[in-house]
């Protein structure tokens, strides 16, 4: 029988497990379970519920273990920036904050005046995002201190996850990247900078490396799902995991991990931290095999899927890209990285009101607004490509894009035309394929990255 491993792939608006094994040289995905995940309003607050979401991962293992599957392992990834903390009996203190959530607001000008925005990029490489770890943080400081003050420890998204399986804490690298409380480019937490900002260092734990070994179920949860697996560290920043399973030699290429964000970018040995990176607001994370995930966050697909859920929920995405399609010829455009789309009550109104305000006619149809979007998310994709191309001081002859979005066929389009690049689009699930990458890697039935890269090609053609 072949080794079977377990990936749990969390976004912002759906989780899912997935089965993974190789068979004649080539990886077989089969989804579990999915299941719908968002933020939910807690007194006012946007929070997450993540007992939801583990219940969740806990029927998507005992629908492998009704398969009679016995995964070797599992790795979870999810979104950047979000976080638990704990108290010393590990039990969470508080709310659990989304990083929408308009607490934020102004969070980034109390952390200026501690330290200037140039002098932060240079020690972090990251970009300013007002839903970084660091802002949060310091909003705890300002709204919750004693919550803050009596954390034992911080865990990411899948690093809580990871807790909740196993009862082991530790912190994994790429997660912790999306802080802005790293030393730039190194697995290290910049604990100066912490001392600087008023935060407790002791609720910051040593990092650990993809592939590292957690532990095993607890035994109650391994009684109650039918089987014992490892629990495995994978690029547990889902962009990491996606950046990591592109098949493409070389790094004459552009990606996009399309999805609820678009996350436009190259792969660099070393990080950038120039003033004008700085200012082109380009991002310096941490990537698989010591890569640096050189990119810009872009607002992404988020503005459709809220679209949908306002105004059709019982179209496809793809029968909205028609809809989008067919209205190709309307003229407004916005700025999709624009702060008033983060959480607006209704997209559509959001949408139309910026149009009102720019004097340009206004998208009444989910097909115009679509389009709209459509058209301003890849003229953000060029501006973007610009940015990176002047930095990089290379040119790119193509731009793979990956992830759920990638068969957004007019989207897809709209950027080669914008971009005048070759555009190629594939692997959908391609977070879900480099978490299973990085697990495979670990127990060693894949033996280098270089075979990993091969095994994904010859499973995942793109078109």
């Amino acid at each position: 029988m072949n080794n079977y491993y377990l990936a749990v792939d969390l976004g912002a608006s759906s989780g899912r497990v997935i089965g993974g094994y190789i068979e004649d040289g080539r990886l077989i995905l089969e989804e579990l379970h999915r299941f719908e995940n968002g933020m939910t309003r807690v007194d006012g607050s946007l929070c997450w519920d993540y007992n939801h979401i583990f219940s969740e991962i806990l029927k998507g293992l005992k629908i492998c273990a009704s398969r009679k599957e016995k995964p070797v392992s599992l790795g979870i990834d999810t979104w950047g920036v979000d976080y638990v903390l704990l108290d010393p009996d590990g039990l969470v203190l508080g709310k659990t904050y989304a990083y929408r959530d308009d607490r934020l607001a102004g969070m980034d000008k109390r952390v200026d005046e501690i330290i200037s925005p140039g002098e932060l990029y240079a020690r972090t490489g990251l970009q300013k995002a007002s839903f970084n770890t660091i802002y949060q943080l310091t909003a705890d400081k300002a709204y919750r201190p004693d919550q803050l003050m009596a954390a034992s420890s911080l865990l990411m998204v899948p690093d809580y996850l990871n807790y909740l399986l196993t009862g082991k804490q530790c912190c994994e690298y790429t997660e912790a990247s999306t802080t802005q409380l790293l030393k730039t480019g190194k697995a290290a937490w910049d604990l100066d900078l912490i001392r600087m900002l008023g935060l407790p260092e002791g609720i910051f734990l040593p990092l650990v490396p993809p592939g590292t070994f957690v532990g095993q179920l607890k035994e109650d949860l391994a009684k109650e799902i039918g089987f014992q697996l490892k629990v495995v560290t994978v690029a547990s920043h889902d962009t990491a995991s996606a950046i990591a399973a592109i098949p493409e030699q070389g790094d004459n290429y552009i990606y996009i991990s399309s999805g609820t964000w678009s996350l436009m970018g190259v792969s660099l040995d070393t990080p950038i931290c120039t003033e004008e990176s700085r200012k082109a607001n380009l991002t310096n994370e941490g990537g698989y095999a010591g890569r640096i995930c050189y990119l810009k966050n872009i607002m992404g697909l988020w503005m459709i899927q809220n679209l949908r859920r306002e105004m059709a929920p019982h179209l496809s995405y793809g029968e909205i890209c028609a809809l989008a399609e067919a209205c190709e010829d309307f003229p407004s455009r916005i700025n999709v990285d624009d702060a008033r789309y983060m959480a607006p009550q209704s997209m559509a109104e959001e949408v139309r009101s910026d149009c009102r305000e720019q004097g340009v006619p206004v998208p009444e149809t989910l097909g115009e607004l679509s389009a709209v979007v459509y058209h301003s998310l890849a003229e953000s994709y060029a501006k973007a490509a610009a940015d990176l191309e002047r930095i990089t001081g290379r040119t790119y002859s193509k731009v793979l894009i990956v992830g759920g979005g990638s068969n957004a066929s007019f989207l897809n389009r709209l950027t080669a035309e914008a971009l005048h690049k070759t555009v190629s689009a594939g692997l959908q699930e391609a977070t879900a394929a480099g978490n299973l990458m990085v697990q495979m890697l670990a127990s060693g039935e894949i033996s280098s990255y270089e075979e990993a890269k091969a095994l994904i090609r010859n499973s995942f053609p793109f078109a």
